[in-house]
């Protein structure tokens, strides 16, 4: 689903009620221990967590004018959805991440390249997801998309 927001409350305002706490509890995870250097905005009609032109002045290789994306948070039809680039950038950062989920959910990983669908709300393994976005620097980031470019 996408919503035509204006802001990251805007965004949460519009998705349906029964997931306002659940994204709201994710998105303050995501803010306690997001490292410095990124920024949160809208990004692709979704919640984004981004390394902003101040500090990477070229942006995102196939679309300059925006800020080199990192992870997303997003409300889709049927289900709640984190996308962390460093998860598809980084194998070593996703085979710790598929050898520590089980760890913290008894439901099976449901992921794609760099997502990650929640299709029950109270399942959520929010510990984790604060260890996930802690993992990263925005330096960090920086050099594996600048690595990945040159390849």
């Amino acid at each position: 689903m996408q919503y035509q927001a204006t802001s990251v409350d805007d965004y949460i305002d519009q998705i349906p009620e029964d997931r306002k706490a659940v994204i709201n509890k994710l998105r303050k995870v995501v803010l306690d221990n997001l490292p410095k250097g990124f920024e949160e905005g809208l990004n692709y009609k979704m919640i984004g967590y981004y390394v902003p032109h101040s500090k990477y002045p070229g942006g995102y290789h196939c679309d300059p004018k925006l800020p080199l994306p990192f992870m997303n948070i997003a409300s889709q039809k049927n289900s709640i959805n984190i996308y962390h680039m460093g998860l598809y950038a980084k194998k070593e950062f996703l085979d710790w991440f598929v050898s520590e989920y089980p760890k913290h959910c008894k439901r099976k990983l449901d992921m794609g390249k760099s997502c990650i669908r929640f299709k029950k709300m109270d399942e959520i393994p929010f510990e984790l997801i604060g260890t996930l976005v802690s993992k990263m620097t925005a330096d960090q980031w920086i050099e594996i998309y600048e690595n990945t470019l040159k390849k």
